[in-house]
């Protein structure tokens, strides 16, 4: 708050009489004397004339009450300000499975900060089941997932869509093959992410639509981070069915590349997931700039 001191000598400019200038400020009159006096002794000039039960201002009083004014005026602007910002401060939870989280979320958190400075979001990253399971707990304000979810359980709205491609590393001999056929994949070295997974649950759901038996698909490998499953692919470890969105960059540096499966493509929606008592203004405005970052 502002100096104790600045306000006695303003109470004392505006009352003329130290009584009242102490009752402005809820003190005492020798309190507001000391303030004065403070004030005096630290500037080494004089500031009143004591005239009967009042005061009046010296020349040096009044430059100091004309300084004065104009600092309050300050403090109060910036206090109402702040104050402002306070009060308008919001946080929110949202949680997202690893693909939308890892890959597709962070850009836009950040030009969303940008925008709105007010409002903090926390972001909690796990896979699909999980987050779910936490946004009906209630511990999320909204959800963007990748792949199946019970549709009855939740509100929902679409995002964008979503294509799991088969990525190879770019020195495998696959790289060098055209296509390949799904029964090849699920015979060799496919590393999978772990059950409760969008990515996994999508890839199960399209090997029943093909006629598979899910009890005999039993992966080279099962991991829950999509970065180790990267980097294994990069080091000729095996491959993966996986996001296009999270290869992008090793794509581009041309560490990986995606083979075609024979007759088989494999796409998927990223939605938002919320339940109907969650912050409605807030999720409508998220989502309207989710999809505006998108589109630009």
């Amino acid at each position: 708050m502002l100096d104790i001191r600045i306000m006695s000598f303003l109470a004392l400019a505006k009352t003329k009489n130290f009584t009242r200038a102490g009752e402005l400020l809820n003190l005492t009159q020798p309190a507001v004397s000391q303030h004065i006096k403070f004030l005096e002794d630290y500037y080494n000039v004089k500031l009143i004339e004591k005239k009967g039960r009042f005061i009046e201002l010296t020349d040096e009083g009044k430059l100091m009450l004309s300084y004065g004014k104009e600092i309050k005026s300050l403090y109060d602007g910036m206090e109402k300000e702040l104050k402002s910002k306070a009060e308008n401060a919001k946080a929110y939870n949202i949680g997202a499975s690893l693909t939308i989280g890892g890959y597709v979320l962070p850009v836009i958190l950040s030009n969303h900060k940008q925008t709105y400075n007010n409002i903090d979001i926390k972001l909690q990253v796990h896979n699909t089941e999980e987050i779910l399971n936490i946004l009906l707990d209630r511990k999320l304000d909204l959800a963007l997932v990748e792949g199946l979810f019970d549709k009855e359980k939740f509100n929902y709205k679409f995002f964008k869509e979503d294509e799991l491609v088969l990525a190879v590393a770019s020195k495998s001999r696959l790289a060098y093959e055209k296509k390949v056929d799904l029964e090849d994949v699920l015979c060799g070295n496919l590393i999978m992410r772990e059950k409760g997974s969008g990515t996994r649950a999508v890839f199960e759901q399209k090997l029943i639509e093909l006629g598979y038996d899910l009890n005999e698909f039993n992966p080279y490998m099962e991991l829950g981070s999509i970065q180790a499953i990267i980097s294994l692919v990069e080091l000729d470890m095996g491959y993966t069915i996986i996001s296009k969105e999270t290869i992008k960059a090793h794509l581009a540096l041309g560490t990986i590349k995606i083979l075609p499966i024979t007759n088989v493509k494999i796409l998927r929606e990223f939605n938002f997931v919320y339940l109907p008592s969650c912050d409605k203004e807030f999720i409508d405005g998220f989502m309207s700039f989710c999809n505006s970052y998108i589109s630009s």
